[in-house]
């Protein structure tokens, strides 16, 4: 899949960079289980740490930290958020 360059999967987000979710790109359990954790259109988020671009992710979700793997965050499309 292509994308412009105001969306991108998740893995592509530098960390303090704040996004906002623009779609999720699966289906069945990894979708409910996403959407579980509040990741739903429109839901603010921020890379907080990763260790390396291969490794998990560090994300602030909804005041929460969730750790995504990049097979996970891959499939999560977001858009960035413009600073005030």
């Amino acid at each position: 899949m292509q994308y412009n360059s105001s969306v991108f999967p998740m893995t592509q987000m530098q960390p303090g960079i704040r996004a906002r979710v623009k779609a999720l790109n699966c289906s069945g359990s990894i979708r409910r289980r996403l959407q579980d954790i509040g990741l739903i259109e429109g839901t603010p988020i921020r890379l907080l740490f990763r260790r390396s671009s291969k490794s998990l992710g560090a994300y602030s979700i909804r005041g929460a930290t969730i750790a995504l793997r990049p097979s996970e965050s891959d499939q999560i499309l977001v858009t960035k958020e413009e600073t005030p």
